[in-house]
């Protein structure tokens, strides 16, 4: 996509092959080109309008309704924040008193988008022309033009001391050569990232999940964000901002458990139930705050199943009731779910090698019943834990 193309698509012109590009995208992409061109769009307004519909369904999950009016790249969709995310982090701003806001890496803009929608001024950066073009225009079909100025500039070179907080969310792919899991390789890079608090003390940063807490400013709140069971972000809280060590967050739902990160669960024998904590609860390093909340322990100190002896309710976790217990041998194994019948079984594994494709093969299951198994370790040992959902 280049501007120009991007200029063409808000034409009238461009409007029309979008409409029509939404009525023939059936799932053929060389019949949807074939019948834009035979209604006489051009084909480089007819690639640029089927790839923008194609874009917009994909969105939906992101953005829900508002992404048939918005504008996207590939690129800036995979790294867009989900809108619930956003919305989220936009409402803790305004409880915390922000007004304007610099937005470093602005992508597509969700996070300016959420911002504005909640009365704060954002003043948004991107390097990307074609991506800064598109924030802008996301902003005026969002209604939201007023309240967010995009620019496309360096990061770097931007004035922040004058707002309230920055938002930073560094660029972690590189054309050719996918994920950056370096911060030295982020863009902008992390010497500059990490220096934002001492400017600007209310900063936030979004990051990968799979950052090292070790990167955490001093005084800064670590927060990972799962949707729906899927860990999608970790951000840094610096300054003013942070109220906690360490918070895992669970949306949609909002569920917030909060901790220290370095408490150590207590470990002892396997129970009735076994816990599996939501993948932020683990991240963040809150599984003792977790064990606790639910009454329960650890059965190996290394490997993050909590387990427990009354079914408690929590969002934070998947509860499984144990059925059997028994170290790990293809054979005993084979035998028991034979003897109960299972043909249907799900696999989860912490702590083990063991492939469940293909231990699910080597189990040769047959039968009615469902189960689930879970290969881990207790005390050092390998075992296998049958269970039931609960």
């Amino acid at each position: 996509m280049t501007p120009e193309t991007f200029a063409l698509l808000r034409t009238p012109e461009g409007v029309n092959a979008l409409a029509a590009a939404d009525e023939v995208a059936t799932g053929d992409p060389l019949a949807a080109a074939s019948a834009l061109r035979s209604r006489g769009v051009g084909p480089e307004l007819a690639a640029a309008a089927l790839t923008q519909v194609d874009l917009r369904r994909r969105a939906a999950s992101k953005f829900g309704p508002a992404a048939e009016r918005m504008f996207f790249t590939r690129a800036g969709l995979e790294q867009a924040t989900r809108a619930v995310v956003a919305e989220r982090r936009a409402a803790r701003l305004a409880a915390a008193g922000v007004k304007t806001l610099a937005d470093l890496g602005c992508g597509l803009g969700s996070d300016a988008l959420a911002a504005a929608s909640r009365g704060i001024f954002v003043y948004a950066v991107e390097a990307d022309p074609v991506t800064a073009v598109m924030a802008a225009a996301n902003a005026t079909a969002l209604g939201l033009g007023e309240l967010i100025k995009v620019d496309c500039a360096d990061a770097r070179a931007i004035p922040i001391e004058g707002y309230d907080a920055v938002f930073a969310d560094p660029a972690r792919r590189r054309a050719g050569r996918g994920r950056v899991f370096d911060p030295k390789s982020y863009s902008p890079p992390w010497d500059f990232v990490a220096g934002l608090a001492e400017r600007v003390p209310r900063t936030v940063l979004k990051l990968a999940p799979g950052v090292d807490h070790e990167l955490l400013p001093p005084g800064a709140e670590g927060e990972w964000v799962s949707v729906d069971g899927d860990l999608v972000e970790a951000a840094f809280w610096c300054g003013p901002l942070a109220t906690v060590p360490r918070r895992a967050t669970l949306l949609p739902g909002g569920h917030e458990l909060t901790g220290s990160g370095v408490e150590a669960a207590p470990v002892g024998p396997v129970g009735a139930y076994l816990f599996d904590p939501d993948p932020a609860v683990v991240r963040s390093h809150l599984v003792a705050e977790f064990a606790a909340a639910v009454g329960g322990r650890l059965a190996d100190p290394a490997i993050a199943y909590v387990y427990a002896d009354d079914p408690v309710d929590t969002p934070f976790g998947r509860r499984l009731e144990i059925t059997d217990v028994l170290p790990f041998s293809l054979k005993r194994l084979r035998a028991l779910l034979r003897e109960r019948g299972v043909g249907r079984l799900e696999i989860r594994k912490r702590g083990s090698a063991l492939e469940p494709d293909q231990l699910r093969r080597d189990l040769r299951l047959s039968g009615s019943e469902a189960a689930s198994l879970v290969l881990t370790r207790v005390a050092g040992a390998p075992t296998a834990l049958l269970c039931r959902p609960v």
